[in-house]
């Protein structure tokens, strides 16, 4: 599983990652080149952070 979140969702996706999977995430910050690239689940806004298994 994997959620690209904003600064302003990326509590939400950590909840949401833990409720759906029942297992630890990862939180990882992209890259100024996937930033670019990557908009949040949740709104339109610019993804910042990774939240994923692996």
């Amino acid at each position: 599983m994997k959620l690209y979140c904003c600064q302003t969702h990326v509590g939400q996706g950590l909840d949401e990652f833990v409720a759906k999977t029942e297992s630890y995430p990862i939180l990882t910050e992209l890259s100024e080149i996937e930033k670019l690239s990557t908009n949040c689940d949740y709104c339109e806004e610019q993804a910042l952070y990774l939240v994923a298994d692996k």
